[in-house]
Parts: structure tokens; C-alpha cells; sequence
């Protein structure tokens, strides 16, 4: 048995539900509640019995919860801060799932009234699908969880989330914030932004090449749609609150891809060799670390 009795979830999207899943596996004695402004949300939460209570408001009962997690898109995530300031106590601790770090620490400790509560957290998990059923128990098996905590963070409310966490059975580590921002904007953001661009590309196309693109689609150009599926309002909070960081490596690309083209119209077969042996490495070396096993899902 966990030693949580009450959770509350805000915003029941894919990694509300599916931590909601988790947690239920675990220990069925946990009480969840869910908070969504999305009545059909709620619906399904209530008939898959996933939660115990599920609410549209924000009020009293927010004072009962162990642990307030906040799933909502990471440009919401001040204003609900705000919102459940009021109703909560010093012993209510408060977390979140954002992929970005730094910009929800500085809204979300702002807004609260014992900002040495807010754990800042991101499960290195996700999905192109959203809502609530596309979430799965297993979401965060085996998935890395970082955790960013700063100089003020309580060291009991890191523990506590960190158990809380390990109960759905992802693995912890912890980084500074903005570390964490520019990892993620090399290993999740910029992916992202180069899959929203080539599959524009392809839209932008003449209208019977566009259709070509799509009946004779690769595998290359598949897993770029699959990315570019993603939820586009999460994804456009992603690339402005994580705005530097983002810039910074797309800078770094944009010359190296600068390089490439340059290989290739110079007809340099042993750089662009040299060049792919050392990518292909990386990928082996994410095979070997049990990171490439989880499609068509990956990481926000």
C-alpha cells in the first residue's frame, strides 16, 4: 500500500488518465480526483472508473489532497495556480508533468502561497494521440521521471513525489531546470519542430505531388507524421516558454545542416559517410539503453 490517500489530478488529458491508470494499478485504495473544464473529460473518467470524483471547479475539497499534480498545457499552468491557491493548506503538496521546466517553476511558485511546495516534474513519456483515452497504465513503466527541484524545493515534498512516481513505475532522476530545458529541446522540441516543418513542406506541395506524398509515404516520412500528430496547442506552449533553449539548438542545426548540403553538393562521400556512422552509433546506443521500444508512442 502507497502512502497516499489522496491525489488530485488537473487536466485528465493522455497523462492525466494515464497516471490515473497507474496509480488505480497499483494501489486501488488511492483516491483520485479529476479536475477538467471538459465535460466529456470527466464523462469518460467517471463511466472507466478512473477517478472517485471529477470536477469542473476549483474549491475546498482541494484542501484533503496529499498531492495536486497539474497536466494541463504548460502555458495554463500560472492561471491554475492561481486558482487553486486559495483552497489549498501548507501541507498540500503541488507538482506537474510539463516538458518544460524553468518558465513553470518561476509562474507556478509566483502564484502559489507556499511555493516550497511545488515539486517541478516531467515524465519523460508520451503519445501523438490525446484525451483521456488514449492514456494507458503502463504509460511511465520503465520511462524516466525528472525531477527539478531549486534551492527552496522542501526535501520531503521531493520525496514524496518521487514515490509517487516510482509507484507508476517510472525511473527518477533529477537536473537543474534549465538544464533540463535545453536537454529536452534537443532530444524532444527541436525533433518536433523539424517534423511540423517537413510535413508542411509536404502540405504546401501542388495538390496531385501532395497526393503522391502520401499513397507512396516511407518510413522517414511516416515517423515525421506520427510526430507532427502531436497536440498542436501543447506543442505551441512547448516552443515558446522554452523559447532560448529551442533558438539555441536550432542555431547549432541549422549550421550543421548547412554542412550536410554542402557535403552533398561538393560530392564529399567520405564526410557525409563519416557523418551517418556517428549518428548511427546514437541510435544504437538509445537501442542498447531500452529507449527505442515503445512505438508508434514517444516522448514529450
Amino acid at each position: 500500500m502507497s502512502n497516499f490517500k489522496d491525489v488530485v489530478i488537473i487536466g485528465f488529458g493522455l497523462i492525466g488518465s494515464s497516471l490515473a491508470r497507474a496509480l488505480k494499478k497499483a494501489d486501488p485504495s488511492i483516491e483520485i480526483t479529476a479536475i477538467d473544464m471538459n465535460h466529456d473529460y470527466l464523462n469518460y473518467a467517471l463511466d472507466n472508473k478512473l477517478v472517485d470524483a471529477a470536477y469542473d471547479y476549483y474549491d475546498s475539497y482541494l484542501a484533503d489532497a496529499d498531492i495536486i499534480v497539474l497536466c494541463t498545457p504548460i502555458g495554463q499552468m500560472g492561471t491554475v495556480a492561481e486558482s487553486i491557491a486559495p483552497y489549498i493548506t501548507d501541507k498540500t503538496i503541488v507538482t506537474d508533468a510539463g516538458s518544460v521546466k524553468q518558465s513553470v517553476i518561476d509562474s507556478v511558485s509566483e502564484a502559489l502561497p507556499y511555493p516550497e511546495k511545488f515539486v517541478a516534474a516531467h515524465p519523460i513519456a508520451g503519445a501523438e494521440k490525446s484525451g483521456p483515452s488514449a492514456g494507458f497504465a503502463t504509460l511511465f513503466t520503465n520511462r524516466w521521471l525528472i525531477i527539478t527541484p531549486i534551492d527552496e524545493t522542501d526535501l520531503q515534498a521531493v520525496e514524496k513525489v518521487t514515490a509517487l512516481w516510482e509507484l507508476c513505475g517510472a525511473n527518477i532522476d533529477f537536473m537543474e531546470p534549465r538544464h533540463h530545458d535545453l536537454v529536452l529541446a534537443i532530444t524532444s522540441h527541436l525533433p518536433h519542430l523539424i517534423a511540423y516543418s517537413i510535413v508542411g513542406t509536404a502540405t504546401n506541395m501542388a495538390e496531385d505531388l501532395q497526393r503522391e506524398v502520401i499513397k507512396y509515404s516511407a518510413g522517414g516520412f511516416r515517423d515525421f507524421t506520427r510526430i507532427a500528430g502531436s497536440d498542436p496547442v501543447m506543442w505551441r506552449d512547448i516552443f515558446i516558454q522554452n523559447k532560448e533553449s529551442v533558438l539555441d539548438v536550432l542555431q547549432r542545426f541549422t549550421e550543421d545542416l548547412s554542412e550536410l548540403q554542402k557535403a552533398i553538393r561538393q560530392d564529399k562521400g567520405a564526410f557525409l559517410q563519416d557523418q551517418f556512422t556517428k549518428t548511427r552509433k546514437i541510435r544504437n546506443a538509445v537501442v542498447d539503453s531500452g529507449q527505442a521500444g515503445r512505438a508508434p508512442y514517444d516522448e514529450q
